[in-house]
């Protein structure tokens, strides 16, 4: 959590911004979530603590967030933008519930082999890339 205010502080001195207690107070609530978390799952964490938090202000700080490298948006193709943690987490991809939306990190190194093998062979060097598989997970399966 450290490592991640740290960063956050020197990209906010940089650009002439400075650590408030809102900002603080959003990026701690940002950072005690593991996973993916819209907007508005942040802003009704935040508003339990200070309900003088608005949702615009969690919009603007979850937007420095991005641009410091401290968080990544992540869009699963509903229409809803997430945040996940970006600092000391590996590249994974997304395999996602259609019906419930239960959302599980994958990696496989053989997929991203493909990935630049596939890139290479159309003359393209790979700067990053989003990857979400769709499908119905056992338990709604089941149901």
């Amino acid at each position: 959590m450290q490592r991640e205010k740290t960063i956050l502080a020197e990209y906010l001195s940089l650009h002439g911004l400075r650590m408030t207690e809102q900002r603080e107070a959003i990026l701690n609530e940002f950072l005690l979530v593991e996973g993916h978390q819209s907007a508005e799952d942040l802003t009704a964490a935040v508003k339990k603590k200070d309900k003088t938090i608005g949702q615009a202000t969690v919009y603007r700080n979850l937007r420095l967030f991005v641009q410091s490298g401290v968080a990544r948006e992540v869009q699963f193709g509903d229409g809803v933008t997430r945040y996940e943690h970006n600092v000391d987490h590996d590249h994974h991809d997304h395999i996602m519930c259609e019906r419930c939306g239960k959302t599980v990190e994958a990696f496989d190194p053989r997929i991203e082999e493909l990935q630049d093998a596939l890139a290479r062979r159309h003359g393209f060097l790979v700067t990053g890339h989003v990857m979400c598989i769709y499908g119905i997970c056992a338990e709604c399966r089941d149901k």
